[in-house]
């Protein structure tokens, strides 16, 4: 599988190192003078896996090379705005006219069309229109940002998925298409499930008043007496109830748990328990069985704790510790090949492979 990366920040990246990890062959298409500067291009992580070359798209030969290699490639996607593309002679009607089995994702923030397609915008823009930050955060407080998870690079992973899904299409078809891929779509359709319960009558739409959005005690974080946090997701009764005997609650295990008249005590009684001892120390109490709890661990924590190193769920690529491919499978194995690309490097080896 060929693919042709127009360079880009953020969800679009994440799209072909996802790729790259599952086997494609990524080419990244850089302008002059490199990277984005946020990070050293050496230590772009989504950058793994693929090869560069630069083309200058506002030159005719830095056209004309692109639109070369995609020719030669399945799948293209680029990050502009609406119009740019076009503009700069790599849209998809001329793309699609030179191969016409050609799968044509273009990723953004807010869509193809709409008031809104050709402004600016961030992650964070994105999921304040789409729902998600709304929702996000303490009763009576601010919504809090959930990093660049629910915008940016999850609108990487519905970007790849519609790549796919076109792409085994087109194997039928013969035809290729367009996938637009907006952040607001995928960050709407992430709440899908919320919806639901809205719609039931089961969520209020407001922040921190619900079973799950940290309103109730059993399902949230809770300090511990070194300043570190557990984790608690112990929802269902028979998880609650060995959650409450772990803890020490005696009796409250056997409270209607998920009667919010009962989260002012709960939280209270848990939260007391929680700052008699030290993280660690709850590590050792819920080792095993189903209380559903968990350490809350930094990034270099997480690398390190047991049950993620026996997955290799981080590896190391050059010196540097990285998530490792996901998911997994049983027979074709995601690896990453090479670590990141730098602007240009592999230009020779491209031109030959793709073009020769």
């Amino acid at each position: 599988m060929r693919v042709l990366e127009i360079a880009g920040l953020g969800p679009g990246p994440f799209c072909g190192m996802l790729l790259a990890d599952l086997g494609a062959d990524v080419v990244r298409v850089d302008r002059p003078g490199g990277g984005f500067g946020f990070v050293p291009a050496g230590l772009d992580l989504l950058n793994r896996g693929k090869r560069s070359i630069v083309a200058d798209l506002g030159e005719p030969a830095g056209v004309e090379l692109t639109l070369a290699l995609a020719e030669r490639a399945d799948v293209m996607f680029e990050g502009f705005r609406p119009g740019v593309a076009e503009r700069l002679g790599i849209g998809p009607d001329v793309c699609l006219s030179r191969r016409p089995g050609l799968v044509y994702g273009r990723m953004t923030g807010w869509g193809q069309r709409g008031p809104l397609a050709r402004t600016a915008g961030h992650d964070i823009d994105y999921i304040a229109l789409s729902g998600p930050l709304h929702a996000i955060g303490p009763e009576g407080g601010p919504p809090q940002i959930p990093l660049g998870l629910v915008g940016d690079f999850a609108g990487g992973v519905y970007l790849a998925v519609g790549l796919l899904a076109a792409l085994r299409e087109a194997q039928v078809s013969g035809r290729g298409q367009v996938v637009d891929a907006a952040i607001v779509d995928s960050a709407a359709h992430l709440m899908t499930m919320f919806h639901s319960l809205l719609a039931a009558g089961a969520w209020r739409d407001e922040r921190g008043v619900n079973l799950g959005d940290g309103a109730a005690p059993f399902y949230g974080v809770h300090a511990t007496s070194d300043g570190e946090y557990m984790a608690v997701g112990a929802l269902e009764p028979a998880f609650f109830r060995e959650f409450a005997a772990r803890l020490g609650l005696g009796d409250a295990g056997h409270l209607n748990h998920l009667d919010p008249a009962t989260w002012p005590e709960l939280r209270s009684r848990i939260s007391a328990a929680f700052a008699t001892r030290t993280r660690d120390e709850w590590v050792e109490v819920f080792a095993d069985g189903d209380a559903c709890v968990a350490p809350v661990l930094g990034m270099r924590e997480a690398a390190r704790h047991p049950h993620l190193a026996e997955r290799e769920t981080f590896i190391d690529v050059d010196g540097v510790t990285q998530p490792a491919p996901a998911p997994r499978f049983s027979r074709t194995p995601g690896s990453v090949r090479r670590g990141p690309c730098l602007p240009g490097q592999d230009a020779e080896e491209i031109v030959r492979d793709w073009l020769g």
